[in-house]
């Protein structure tokens, strides 16, 4: 295409959002297709949708949390990673200088019973004598996660466990990937008698520059023999104070979720159980954690985000925590139902870890950890995607019996699909996960027209356009997606809850495609499908009106309409959401029947998510690419004509008032 023709497409595109919300002349429309859609927002007619139906789900994949949203820098902090038996393997960790001046190696001398490994570092050159050591010494680092991202006026507390039977002489310092660029550093000296036996240090490191691929090390000038172990460098500034990267939590509260799954998804199961998540073992203080190796996803995870920092970022959401436990079941071996009791019994201590009195047995381990009040944990699922294995039903019954007996107020949800048949055991609700094309998402927005309006509701706990369609984050898929959700909120009567699947990726650990928000050590982005989500972030306790499209012939959109009130300043708005799947522009007819106040016209507005081709994404060149656009809509009331552009997701935000500022249309 020549410069003259792309200047044309550009200003054919300028024109088609220029239209959409406003009045525009006969000559512009006379091409495209009409439609009218009919809002009936009359109290009789409105229902009340779930407090709860948006959320999210995090799952311990594409290292979302450990690399992710848990702020620690280090990886394989315990040197653990390699596995108990000795020597064993220590990456990322490596060595500063060459053999002839140091040796490391792991052994089991480590003061933690639950993590028993520790490096052994034997230094062989010294400041004087035969082997003098390189000027800025010899050690080891850590170059955390892909690169540590260290910035300037920053601070970051460093912790470090010591042994020696010798006097030890350190710097410890926060550097450039190749040690060149010094950003901070500290000094640690202590005789033989202070380090013995293991020490804890703990560091404070004020940044003096910035640099995105920084690593931290520990080197020395001294010969002799030095244990190191349990190694920790932790941001000061994080999400509300409690260890989560700020910027990537910030995005997630943004999206204002009234519940967080966690931690998973096939990272509760495992491929074996022996992997499986153990709540048990991420609890306490961190030091004593002895983390686990994922083998679905296939990484090593420390387990500094354990089960009640979930919990706790539950509550500086203020979203529910729905607590997914294993039960008995992974990929590849199942506990017999008559030997599950175990396991029930330790999902009934989880349960009193997080909602029982500070002087109950787990209560009170919760209380030490700094949170002597319940946690809010009103909602557990059993398992994950385990219906169709032999002992799901047993293991699920002794399960929800005991949960029910001991806590009857809490919401059990299934695994079992009752969307299009009833199920065949008690549940509070079930669990609805899909996966396919942009198309098929789209055709899938009745999906629950059908479902039976008595028994268990369903909770959409994945949902995702994938494939060729999705690429890693297309304009298509968060179209396919917007239509599936309007009809989810057009049938919350019998959906409870929906989240979309994955959360996080790492881009330099890409498990699946696509993700809802992307990062790496110091950017992040939201993709099409993550801004899609932020139309939907005032619907849950919202009212829902009905809605009619007459278009012909056959119609490409989907709508929807529903009244909220905004916490801050009380003002009222209806937002009529409208999907247009479809390649031709649409000439729309909106009218608002039954509606209690007049329109202000000077606050009201309208979203639009659409970019020039539906394969668009979003990268960390061009973060902004699909994002949704705000402008102010002129023509605001009860009766208007709008353009909606091809391939777009449109919201018309109107402002609600008794008298002032009047729309005369």
């Amino acid at each position: 295409m020549d410069l003259e023709g792309a200047s044309l497409v550009a200003l054919f595109y300028s024109l088609l959002l220029l239209c959409t919300g406003y009045k525009c002349s006969a000559y512009e429309l006379e091409a495209n297709k009409s439609a009218v859609l009919t809002v009936d927002a009359s109290a009789q007619s409105a229902r009340t949708i779930p407090d709860t139906l948006f959320g999210v789900f995090f799952e311990e994949i594409n290292h979302a949390g450990a690399g992710g949203i848990w702020a620690e820098l280090v990886s394989n902090r315990g040197f653990e990673a390699g596995g108990p038996n000795t020597p064993s393997n220590i990456d990322p960790w490596s060595t500063i200088g060459n053999e002839s001046f140091i040796s490391v190696s792991t052994d089991r001398s480590s003061c933690f019973s639950r993590n028993i490994v520790a490096l052994r570092m034997e230094v062989l050159c010294d400041n004087t004598g035969s082997i003098i050591c390189p000027t800025d010494g010899v050690g080891i680092y850590n170059p955390g996660f892909w690169g540590m991202n260290i910035e300037d006026g920053k601070s970051y507390k460093v912790t470090l466990h010591i042994k020696s039977f010798e006097s030890v002489n350190l710097t410890v310092a926060l550097a450039s990937s190749d040690g060149s660029q010094s950003l901070a550093s500290a000094n640690i000296q202590a005789a033989a008698s202070d380090v013995s036996n293991w020490r804890k240090v703990e560091l404070q490191l004020d940044s003096k520059g910035t640099n995105h691929n920084s690593r931290l090390q520990i080197t020395t000038n001294t010969k002799g023999v030095i244990w190191l172990d349990q190694v920790s460098v932790m941001p000061l500034d994080t999400y509300q104070g409690h260890g989560f990267r700020k910027e990537l939590v910030s995005m997630v509260a943004d999206l204002k979720p009234r519940f967080i799954r966690f931690p998973g998804g096939c990272f509760v199961e495992g491929e074996w159980l022996r992997n499986a998540f153990r709540w048990k073992e991420t609890i306490g203080p961190w030091e004593q954690r002895p983390g686990h190796f994922g083998d679905v996803w296939m990484y090593w995870t420390d387990d500094g985000l354990g089960y009640f920092e979930f919990l706790q970022l539950a509550e500086d959401l203020g979203a529910a925590p729905i607590w997914v436990f294993n039960n008995g079941i992974s990929h590849n071996d199942q506990v017999d139902t008559a030997s599950v009791l175990p396991f029930v019994k330790d999902v009934l201590d989880s349960i009193e870890f997080a909602r029982g009195s500070p002087n109950s047995t787990w209560g009170s381990v919760r209380a030490a950890m700094g949170h002597p009040d319940p946690f809010q944990l009103n909602y557990v699922a059993i398992g994950n995607e385990d219906c169709w294995k032999k002992n799901y039903r047993g293991n699920y019954l002794k399960f929800y019996y005991a949960i029910k007996d001991a806590y009857p107020d809490i919401q059990i949800i299934s695994n079992c699909d009752g969307s299009s048949k009833p199920l065949d055991h008690p549940a509070d609700m079930y669990d609805f996960h899909v996966y396919t094309s942009a198309s098929n998402l789209f055709s899938m927005t009745k999906q629950f027209d059908r479902t039976s309006r008595t028994g268990p509701k369903a909770f959409v706990s994945e949902y995702a356009v994938t494939g060729s369609d999705a690429g890693t984050g297309s304009l298509l898929a968060s179209l396919g997606e917007a239509a599936f959700l309007i009809g989810l909120e057009k049938n919350s009567d019998v959906v409870e809850m929906a989240s979309y699947a994955p959360l996080f990726v790492n881009t330099n650990d890409r498990r699946w495609n696509p993700d809802a928000i992307v990062f790496n050590s110091w950017q992040q982005y939201g993709t099409p499908s993550y801004w899609m989500q932020q139309f939907f972030k005032e619907s849950s306790g919202a009212t829902i009106h009905p809605t009619n499209i007459q278009a012909n012939p056959a119609s490409s959109l989907v709508a929807s309409a529903i009244s909220w009130q905004t916490l801050e300043d009380n003002k009222s708005y209806l937002k009529v959401k409208i999907v247009n799947f479809g390649s031709d522009t649409v000439n729309l007819k909106i009218s608002v029947a039954g509606l209690q106040y007049a329109v202000n016209s000077l606050e009201s507005s309208t979203t639009v998510l659409t970019s020039s081709n539906v394969a668009d994404e979003n990268s960390f060149a061009v973060p902004n690419k699909v994002v949704p656009v705000q402008t102010m809509l002129s023509n605001a009331g009860t009766n208007m004509d709008v353009v909606i552009s091809p391939h777009s997701f449109t919201s018309f935000d109107l402002a609600l008032a008794q008298a002032d500022y009047v729309s005369d249309i």
